[in-house]
């Protein structure tokens, strides 16, 4: 690392750890439950494992973005972070905040609203601490001597993301406007302004471990955030079709849909062509692991299987099913957490000044992840469509299908156990390389050697 203020990233990768650790838990909790291995209900309603599951997602996400753009800003604008302390308490209350949500949700202290059930006097905390971070950011950038393409990107992503937040603070007493608005948070920040998050971070990673020239890598950042803004921002109308909104979303909802792998196979070839344009051998094969397997995954999960259920016709039957599931889980695997891990394995490296990427446990790590996450893809996708059949076809009652597709699941846990395992060997990884040192600080000359 070139910045002693960078050491604040690995905290927040610490933490989107420990919060990926419990959510994995929870994601088991509730694929026995769909076994009719249900003996926890009593303390943890399938609800309430739900909603922790999915929010546990969000904020371990938040948490790796957060420490991506403390480690990305300071390099990028050539300064300090401008409060290391404020970064630190800014961390502690981000982990109050997400800790304090899950014990409410096993309290039934909850807005009950579908992927932002967080109380409503925990939306203002929210808010607050994403106010301080982007003052940090910003603020650093601002008395950088430099300001790159790749920074301002990132820090574009990250302040829409604050900004599509508040939507969904709106009160409606009508289901069908708050439900509208509600979309504004979910989806503009899956496919609109994470994806900003995310081509901002690819890019400075394939600068890095490419060694291709920045200005090469940066056009393609204007195609990316062209595409993402084109097809995301007016896809958003595929969640509107059944929920009373005008029927123009079906037409509107069905065409952009249809445009919105556009932008993940951008990327995909972005970092594909960018590889091998590179004049050198990185020595980190797991960030570069990582980094590629990001964009394509990301194609795969978010943009084919994406299109493939959300047009209208499809959509009709598909929407609210487990194939829903099959599309979401490899779409924010792929788009985000493996991004969210390529920086980690990255940044590690140059936080500790110890070189462990080059080991059996990181390569394990990545190829016995994704390999469980696909399986379980397939699993959501055998289970879904036999749901859409028997339930949306044939009428059958929706409890009775839930107990013929049960043996989908058993498939579903033997996946979940082999990524499991994947994201243990990371995260062994991650604490064998202990913590950041200032033994690791480089100068701007041996940074050169180490590019050379």
């Amino acid at each position: 690392m070139r910045y002693k203020s960078q050491k604040v990233a690995y905290w927040f990768f610490a933490l989107s750890m420990l919060l990926l650790t419990l959510q994995i838990t929870y994601g088991f909790i509730m694929g026995f439950a769909h076994m009719g291995f249900d003996g926890l209900h009593d303390f943890i309603p399938f609800n309430a494992a739900r909603a922790t599951h999915n929010n546990l997602l969000v904020v371990w996400l938040l948490s790796g973005f957060m420490g991506a753009a403390y480690y990305i800003i300071p390099e990028e604008s050539k300064h300090e972070l401008i409060s290391v302390k404020l970064a630190y308490v800014q961390l502690i209350s981000l982990a109050v905040v997400g800790v304090t949500a899950i014990i409410g949700f096993h309290l039934n202290w909850w807005e009950g609203r579908k992927f932002l059930e967080i109380p409503r006097e925990l939306d203002f905390l929210v808010v607050i601490n994403v106010l301080l971070f982007l003052g940090l950011i910003i603020g650093t950038l601002y008395k950088g001597s430099q300001k790159t393409t790749t920074s301002l990107v990132l820090t574009m992503g990250l302040f829409f993301a604050a900004i599509l937040y508040l939507p969904g603070m709106i009160w409606f007493d009508s289901q069908t406007l708050d439900s509208f608005f509600r979309w504004y948070v979910v989806h503009l920040w899956v496919e609109g302004v994470w994806e900003l998050i995310m081509g901002g971070i690819l890019a400075y990673l394939l600068i890095k471990l490419t060694g291709v020239d920045r200005e090469v890598i940066e056009k393609w950042l204007y195609v990316i955030v062209g595409l993402t803004f084109l097809s995301g921002v007016l896809g958003t109308g595929h969640h509107y079709y059944y929920i009373g909104a005008p029927k123009y979303w079906l037409i509107v909802g069905g065409i952009f849909s249809a445009l919105e792998p556009l932008a993940f196979l951008a990327m995909a070839l972005f970092a594909i062509n960018m590889y091998r344009k590179s004049g050198r051998s990185h020595p980190n094969k797991s960030a570069l692991y990582w980094t590629i397997g990001s964009a394509v995954m990301s194609f795969v999960g978010a943009g084919l299987l994406g299109a493939a259920h959300t047009l209208p016709q499809v959509n009709l039957y598909t929407h609210g099913t487990l194939v829903t599931a099959m599309h979401g889980h490899l779409a924010f695997w792929g788009a985000y957490a493996m991004m969210v891990l390529a920086i980690i394995s990255y940044a590690l490296p140059n936080l500790t000044g110890r070189k462990l990427y080059d080991n059996a446990a990181s390569m394990y790590a990545f190829w016995l992840s994704n390999i469980g996450m696909v399986c379980m893809t397939c699993a959501f996708a055998v289970a879904g469509i036999a749901q859409v059949y028997m339930e949306r076809k044939i009428g059958l009652d929706f409890m009775q299908v839930q107990q013929e597709i049960e043996v989908h699941f058993f498939g579903l846990v033997l996946a979940a156990t082999l990524f499991t395992i994947g994201i243990c060997l990371f995260i062994y990884n991650f604490v064998k390389y202990g913590q950041p040192t200032d033994e690791a600080l480089i100068t701007d000359t041996e940074q050169g050697e180490v590019m050379a």
